[in-house]
């Protein structure tokens, strides 16, 4: 082996040692921000071994594709707002998926134009299940970020027989997928699955609704890294290997906890069309509720006073980047005596630690938040709960109405609080599209206006109460 081979081997396996260290870190909040810096070091050490590889022979595209990488990836990285993180996230896999179809299609095309004869089937099995899985995710992530962004409609887009459609599609897939393993010169059949795979990622994604979005986002993301993992042993890299296999496994076991947080199963997810509900119905049916509005001076004194409040953030914190002002009140209220926690529900905003992200950009501690599990049995001995922007996590109707669209999903226990305060524009429903009972329970109170604004005014109100 030459000098050049074994410090690129060196520094694939750097790369991987750094990029398991980096994923293990992430599973708690106070070394998130150290995992993320050593997978972008390994990151780093992979990307550089790779220049130096002997098979290169000409840097001017690479560097093209630097350039070109780098001035996309900036502003993704940089100006993106958290909130449309799952839509960068899922343009990001749509672009991945891409790479990955076109090494795939390019290989294919070198072998049986490139005068190099036929391919074994080992490495054409490879080609295939990478370009099958990447087709695949290019159009579902392509449509998962219009799902988000709400250039395309939330709702799930259905028509009878859709189930029928995509199993057929499928298995004309996976039928091509074999024929061009047995006999790799059958390029129609090669390039033929590529287009069928493509329509699938496409029918498959557009029937379910904005409220899943983040669990099919998860699992393109594991789809893509399978895709990735599959380049690898078609072009013999193993950094491409390992780091598929993990972004594939990680991404898998992150849709199988986030379905469980919903209490919903993966053929639920891609088949049940949830958020598909009939128009929003009240708490009780042929009930007309009024939700009690208060005040922001009212609110904020029973905010000064009280000695235990729980905070739970939702995805209208998010919007209105109010979690600065949201620590700020937290302190004001412990300054005063009040003791302060925060409730974060597994699913709250639009991926998995979406509050954690947030609170921990505004320096709220990390032993002030608490999982749903850990929080829940406190709810009954809390003075007042505050609500900013949750909705669907924190609807008791997944308790207590088994005609519900989101019954038995766990939520945060908010309206077992001895007072509930909830900050929200106005009553429009979430993404389940259910009307939400905690609105109108008498222990509640409803503050109405942008987040930001009306924590701003509690924070006034409470350093004068």
């Amino acid at each position: 082996m030459s000098a050049r081979d074994l410090a690129t081997q060196l520094s694939y396996l750097a790369a991987s040692v750094l990029f398991i260290i980096g994923l293990r870190s992430l599973t708690r909040p106070e070394a998130a921000r150290r995992g993320m810096q050593q997978a972008a070091v390994g990151m780093l050490l992979a990307v550089c071994g790779t220049l130096i590889n002997h098979a290169i022979v000409d840097y001017r595209w690479i560097a093209a594709g630097l350039v070109l990488g780098a001035l996309i990836g900036y502003p993704l990285g940089m100006w993106v707002p958290t909130t449309a993180l799952p839509q960068r996230i899922a343009m990001s896999l749509s672009f991945g998926a891409l790479a990955a179809t076109l090494v795939g299609v390019s290989e294919y095309h070198h072998v049986f134009h490139g005068g190099e004869g036929l391919i074994e089937p080992g490495r054409m099995a490879a080609l295939g299940f990478e370009v099958l899985l990447g087709s695949i995710t290019v159009t579902g992530a392509l449509v998962a970020f219009g799902k988000l962004q709400e250039v395309i409609p939330s709702r799930p887009m259905t028509y009878r027989g859709q189930n029928f459609v995509n199993l057929v599609l499928f298995v004309a897939a996976v039928a091509l997928f074999v024929l061009v393993v047995v006999d790799p010169t059958q390029s129609g059949a090669f390039y033929g699955m590529i287009g069928i795979a493509a329509l699938l990622g496409l029918l498959m994604v557009l029937p379910i609704g904005g409220a899943d979005m983040p669990v099919v986002v998860a699992l393109l993301n594991s789809y893509c890294g399978l895709a990735a993992s599959a380049t690898g042993f078609a072009l013999g890299n193993s950094i491409l290997i390992i780091c598929g296999a993990l972004d594939g496994a990680s991404g898998f076991l992150l849709s199988m906890l986030m379905s469980k947080a919903m209490n919903r199963s993966f053929s639920n997810v891609l088949f049940g069309a949830f958020g598909n509900a009939p128009a929003a119905t009240s708490a009780a049916e042929g009930t007309a509720l009024v939700a009690r509005s208060i005040s922001a001076e009212d609110a904020a004194i029973q905010l000064a006073y009280a000695q235990r409040v729980i905070i739970v953030p939702g995805y209208g914190m998010a919007v209105a980047q109010a979690q600065h002002a949201v620590r700020e009140l937290a302190e004001l209220i412990e300054k005063r005596g009040g003791e302060v926690k925060y409730a974060i529900h597994p699913v709250a905003g639009r991926m998995p630690g979406h509050m954690n992200v947030l609170l921990a950009e505004a320096n709220v501690p990390y032993d002030r938040l608490y999982d749903m599990d850990e929080i829940n049995g406190e709810f009954p001995q809390t003075d007042v709960a505050l609500v900013i922007g949750a909705n669907d996590v924190v609807n008791p109707a997944a308790r207590s109405d088994p005609t519900s669209p989101i019954y038995g999903m766990p939520i945060l226990d908010v309206d077992r609080a001895k007072a509930v305060i909830v900050l929200k524009r106005g009553m429009a429903v979430g993404f389940a599209g259910i009307e939400n009972a905690l609105f109108f329970a008498p222990a509640t109170s409803m503050l109405f206006g942008d987040a930001k604004t009306s924590i701003t005014r509690l924070v006034s109100e409470v350093k004068s109460a």
